[in-house]
């Protein structure tokens, strides 16, 4: 019946749909724009111009380094250092600020005055290039900012195309007029060149690295007025140059500047093709009306004023990345750092997919479907090029930020929901070749379908991460006929099971065992950016399976309540993404983003609706503080756009949505098909009473993409009370439809010590029903002519169970299970506890023979934060010494040094100690990555019973550091006495 509703609807709507293609001349939409939103607070956006999906971002610099630094300016700041062009939009890592310009008068300054330290900007340093600014006088909107540059009497504008940028300078006075052109402004500058062409043109190109560690950038600077080159520092002729001007006082001088990854011959004929005179306000119309074309695919009415800046702003935002990436001649910079041209479609950059995969792919699946065909090619044309689908792509580079592999997802999502303008057989042979990969876990993971925290830093949100973007593999291999490479990645899809406990919460393991002490609340290295209560419901692709696991639907909802109600608050490490709290929720980070929206799942849509609404309400404003979190390149305020919409893809991926509350009285959506989609909310408040689709009753609470792409109607009733709408089971949303549970046996979890003294008593449990679980003790993987396990086992010496559980015809992964016999001899005491976070299971780790590996992440390390490692071991008896040594580990850009000194005593009573020696650190502070090093004193036969050793900390991180002012880590792990 449902689906028969369903078809009259689709037909219904067609019958009413225009045949055309929305042409209506837009209106002024761009009037609602505020750039500013999200440059303050956390939200690291930048108000500079741009066009949709543009290349080149110019804009003000006011901030350089630092988190809240990261796009290179920050709404609290007074002081412009320059304008460059290219900016990130919301992201949590710095890059970008090419091409330097700053308009100027008085003597030549040729150094920045921008001042810092570790990563906190200090004040404005005079004697340096840079002008202060009072914010009444700055301006940004659509296609335009503006701003007076205080110190230098000019009023600086700026606005843009595709690909290149127009400045118009208005000199107030116009004493030594000149413009600063500075190729080593942000990032580590690896190599430039500057070139004057004529008395007009400059050109030039820089490669830096930051994020991303190789990127190449050509540009041409073409001013309107003649320029004489002023000579500057020995030395600096290939990466600075002051332009002097013979202006007058309110003259207005111009530059347009074009930039290309390719070479110069493309930032010249970009330049050439975008502008062809020195036509500002022409311009910056032609900027505000490709924006007013791009933000009327949506209109949106009947809110208020406030809600409606919000809303367009939220889509300017979705709408700025990601960015084109070719010249006008289809020319782009591959992944392979070569030159390729396009033959089909538009190449981009900027991929934040982590993020972007969530609501801002979904989101362009409805109102950008062309370009959606053009962001898979790309994906492909880099998987051809570099050999792996992108993970967090920037500028032909690929950084490997964040985990998982969400690309999968994009695809998958567009191919269900009829994108398929792209080589699927080729997009499927890449997704699987890029799950395959022997790197970040994924070896152990294909293994035994899941992480532990002793094998991979943040091994939780990897597996279910993982477990996601297999499900999403096996559903195009689904709709490919793939039915092998769709049945093994179902499957491995299954693996977030083996990390649900009793409770229903995601639980880390750690060697073979559920990790002990664990809270949800607690922020930890088991988890990427969040907590076990943030990614406690991350599995979209499965929630009935999820909601069965978990205990059923009332346990369910009684853990979504407990979330969103939680008293407490954070534990565990500082992590500054997680922002926007209600209760345990984080909205100001993506993990969070579809939990509000599985009440709904619950048979309880009405709370989806109050939370959906309280969300909108408090973590979005029209301020420069008016995002909860980073902007993450569009999928903060892609969120919002959705849920404004009144539907949210929580399972992209599967062509549907779930209906959560309209914030409009109306919105409709012109869509590429010449159709368009109506969403109507009458009456007042956030509850759902009833619902049309098309004139006709609409109780489920979710609506399926074919319908908004057909045309017609969503109608909804709305009253300030909840009421049952879409409660009912069959009115309850479903996830995706490619399981294989039934391959799936869950590995067994252990109980009983790491580390013991006499014995040690192992016990076994299996979360789901099996037929056996065997086991052996002799190395060799469990079969079924293993024993049976039927209770506790008591060892004595060091061992390694293995378990093994069956059902049926499928086996379990292997659970591997060591148990260590410490040493009767050692016993160590520590002056001061390690950090909770990197405790190793206790001070018995420094001497159990077992060193940690290369990642402290993994809880091999102890880690002491601001203090030494102050511990003294008694060896049970005394004994003529021969060496003490331990193995210490740096990783500065984690904060963890290296200690001073080794400081190594020796006493027969515990009371009166000698100092058997000293060794001093030689390993560099600066170095990059994870060093180990071992520290020894030779005792030269020298005697004792008890052992001090002291690893001197350095305290604080040092002044050149990013964590200046900030106490440091010293690492240890393991202590030898021979």
């Amino acid at each position: 019946m449902l689906y028969r509703s369903i078809m009259l609807a689709v037909a219904w709507a067609a019958a009413l749909s225009t045949a055309s293609a929305w042409a209506a001349p837009p209106a002024d939409l761009a009037r609602y724009v505020n750039p500013m939103v999200g440059t303050g607070g956390h939200g690291h956006t930048f108000p500079g111009p741009t066009l949709p999906f543009g290349m080149i971002q110019p804009g003000p610099d006011t901030r350089l380094t630092g988190w809240d630094g990261s796009s290179g300016y920050h709404d609290s700041d007074r002081v412009v250092y320059g304008f460059s062009h290219t900016h990130l939009s919301g992201t949590g890592v710095s890059d970008y600020g090419d091409i330097l310009l700053l308009p100027a008068t008085g003597k030549v300054k040729w150094a920045s005055g921008y001042r810092y330290k570790g990563e906190d900007p200090l004040p404005f340093d005079g004697s340096g290039y840079g002008s202060q600014f009072d914010k009444a006088s700055e301006r940004a909107e659509a296609g335009y900012y503006g701003v007076t540059l205080k110190d230098y009497g000019v009023r600086a504008e700026i606005t843009t195309t595709l690909r290149t940028a127009l400045h118009r300078w208005t000199f107030a006075r116009a004493d030594q007029a000149h413009v600063m052109l500075d190729l080593s402004h942000r990032g580590e500058l690896l190599a430039a060149g500057l070139n004057v062409l004529d008395d007009r043109t400059v050109a030039g190109w820089r490669r830096t690295k930051a994020w991303a560690a190789n990127r190449p950038v050509y540009f041409i600077v073409r001013f309107d007025h003649p320029f004489k080159r002023l000579a500057g520092p020995m030395g600096q002729e290939q990466i600075k140059a002051a332009l002097a001007f013979d202006l007058k006082a309110g003259e207005v001088l111009q530059a347009q500047v074009g930039i290309s990854a390719v070479d110069a011959k493309g930032a010249a004929a970009n330049l050439a093709a975008e502008q062809k005179g020195f036509a500002f306000d022409k311009v910056r119309q032609q900027a505000r009306a490709a924006w007013n074309r791009q933000l009327s695919r949506i209109e949106v009415e009947g809110s208020s004023e406030k809600d409606t800046r919000v809303f367009y702003t939220a889509l300017y935002h979705s709408f700025v990345q990601p960015n084109t990436f070719q010249d006008v001649d289809g020319r782009y910079l591959g992944r392979d750092g070569r030159v390729h041209l396009s033959h089909d479609g538009t190449r981009y950059s900027v991929f934040s997919l982590w993020d972007t995969f969530r609501a801002a792919h979904p989101l362009y699946s409805i109102v950008e479907r062309r370009r959606s065909e053009d962001f898979i090619k790309t994906f492909i044309a880099q998987f051809n090029e570099g050999g792996r689908l992108p993970v967090w792509e920037l500028w032909g580079n690929e950084t490997d930020c964040m985990i998982a592999y969400h690309v999968v997802s994009v695809i998958a999502d567009a191919y269900a929901k009829g994108i398929r303008g792209f080589d699927a057989k080729a997009a499927l042979h890449a997704m699987v070749k890029s799950a395959e990969v022997d790197k970040y876990g994924l070896t152990t993971y294909r293994k035994q379908g899941y992480l532990q925290g002793d094998e991979e830093a943040e091994s939780v949100s990897k597996t279910l991460e993982y477990a996601y973007d297999d499900w999403c593999i096996a559903v195009l291999a689904t709709a490919l006929g793939e039915k092998d490479i769709a049945q093994r990645f179902a499957a491995r899809a299954e693996g977030w099971r083996n990390l649900i406990d009793e409770q229903g919460h995601v639980h880390p393991r750690v060697k073979g065992r559920w990790l002990e002490g664990y809270d949800p609340a607690e922020v930890s290295v088991n988890f990427t950016e969040a907590n076990g209560w943030q990614y406690g419901f991350f599995v979209p692709h499965n929630i009935e399976g999820f909601i069965a696991r978990v205990g059923g639907k009332e346990k369910f909802l009684q853990l979504l309540d407990d979330c969103f109600n939680a008293q407490q608050g954070l534990s565990g490490r500082h992590q500054v993404d997680i922002t926007g709290l209600i209760g345990q929720y984080a909205h100001g980070n993506e993990p969070s983003h579809h939990m509000a929206y599985l009440y709904a799942y619950g048979g309880q849509p009405w709370k989806t609706q109050a939370l959906v609404k309280r969300l909108m309400d408090e973590m979005y404003n029209d301020t420069p503080d008016g995002l909860a979190g980073n902007e993450d390149c569009g999928q903060m305020s892609a969120w919002y756009v959705m849920s404004a919409l009144g539907l949210y893809s929580v399972t992209p991926g599967q062509p549907n949505y779930v209906i959560g509350t309209p914030r409009f009285r109306r919105a409709t959506i012109h869509l590429e098909n010449g159709r368009r989609f109506t969403i109507r909310a009458d009456g007042a408040g956030p509850y759902i009473q009833a619902a049309q689709l098309n004139g006709k009753r609409w109780s489920p609470v979710w609506l399926a993409h074919d319908a908004i792409m057909q045309g017609g109607e969503l109608r909804f009733s709305m009253a300030a009370t909840p009421s049952q709408w879409g409660s009912a089971v069959a009115e309850r949303p479903r996830s995706g439809q490619v399981h294989a549970v039934e391959q799936v046996v869950l590995a067994p979890v252990a109980s009983g010590p790491y580390r013991f003294k006499d014995t040690a008593v192992l016990d076994a449990q299996v979360m789901e029903p099996v037929d056996a679980i065997h086991y052996s003790v002799d190395g060799s993987e469990p079969d079924a002519a293993s024993p049976l396990w039927h209770g506790p086992l008591t060892v004595s010496a060091t061992t390694t169970l293995k378990l093994r559980a069956r059902r049926g015809q499928y086996w379990s992964p292997v659970t591997e299970v060591p148990a260590v016999k410490l040493s009767e001899q050692l016993k160590i005491t520590l002056k001061h506890a390690p950090n909770g976070q990197y405790a190793a299971g206790g001070a018995a780790a420094l001497v159990d023979g077992i060193r940690g590996g290369n990642d402290f992440r993994l809880g091999g390390w102890l880690g002491f934060y601001g203090v030494d490692l102050d511990g003294v071991i008694d060896l049970g008896e005394q004994r003529k010494l021969r060496r003490v040594a331990v193995n210490f580990l740096q990783d500065q850009n984690s904060w963890i040094f290296m200690p001073r000194a080794l400081e190594v005593e020796t006493s027969s009573d515990g009371m009166q100690w000698t100092l058997l020696g000293t060794v001093q650190n030689m390993v560099d502070e600066h170095a990059d990555g994870s060093i180990i090093r071992e520290l020894a004193v030779n005792a030269d036969g020298k005697a004792g019973r008890y052992v001090r050793v002291r690893g001197v900390a350095p305290v604080w991180c040092p002044d050149w550091h990013k964590g200046q002012g900030n106490r440091s880590f010293i690492f240890a792990d393991e202590i030898t006495v021979e």
